[in-house]
């Protein structure tokens, strides 16, 4: 049982959703069912339209739980002489999720204080995940943070951005320890580079892969790819069905 509810599985009075933009963030308009925009349609769905929005800025109340964590975390951040808004870009109410947008270059101060904090104690990440946007202008590239408090029983996530000509984000294995072969995965599948990693190579791929197989501009087969010195050909050029 979350603390937004009562015994009886309904939702307490002081846990009304935070309200948030309206429009949201438009950051890209999809056609077809997979996004496919280089090749014959197979889905049937060459004729939907989709936008992508991302939540906007929630304002306060936030609603339950959530007010209390991000007034700690920005009294905690003024302790420090730090400014809340230099740190935390925007904060998102959305699914019932809490989630702190945070500048990269405070995340390791971020995350260090939601640990320490008393009133805070989230003591656990419990991994990073790698987004691309290829609509979000100048923060294509989102690393993804949930947080578990044990001590009180509560989860938040982080989110971090960085353009893809500069894919530079801070480690956070200093704090979070378990985050070491995650923040790999990340850097593996999405090229994100997580500065003062103690040893950021690839888990997945093999060491000398071109590129970053789950970017949205990687390419989708057709094409023949060369590691380790072998060269692979192109999907139709693999075997012969006739």
């Amino acid at each position: 049982m979350t603390e937004n509810t009562d015994a009886n599985g309904e939702q307490n009075g002081n846990a009304v959703p935070a309200p948030r933009d309206t429009g949201g963030e438009v950051i890209r308009v999809r056609k077809g069912m997979f996004g496919a925009n280089n090749g014959g349609d197979t889905s049937g769905y060459g004729g939907l339209v989709r936008t992508v929005t991302l939540p906007g800025a929630s304002s306060r109340p936030y609603g339950g739980w959530f007010d209390e964590v991000a007034d700690e975390l920005e009294g905690a951040l003024e302790e420090q002489d730090l400014l809340p808004s230099n740190a935390i870009e925007k904060t998102v109410v959305d699914r019932d999720e809490l989630t702190f947008h945070i500048a990269r270059e405070h995340l390791v101060q971020v995350a260090r204080t939601l640990r320490d904090d008393p009133a805070l104690r989230f003591e656990l990440c419990t991994g990073v995940s790698g987004v691309h946007f290829l609509g979000d202008k100048g923060r294509e590239l989102h690393a993804v943070y949930h947080l578990r408090s044990l001590t009180h029983g509560r989860l938040i996530r982080l989110e971090v951005s960085a353009p893809d000509s500069d894919p530079h984000i801070p480690s956070i294995v200093e704090v979070y320890p378990t985050n070491d072969w995650h923040e790999r995965e990340a850097y593996d599948f999405f090229g994100l580079v997580f500065d003062g990693h103690p040893a950021l190579t690839r888990i997945m791929m093999p060491d000398d892969w071109q590129g970053f197989p789950q970017r949205k501009d990687y390419p989708l087969g057709g094409i023949a790819v060369e590691y380790k010195g072998a060269q692979i050909p192109a999907p139709d050029q693999r075997r012969s069905y006739s």
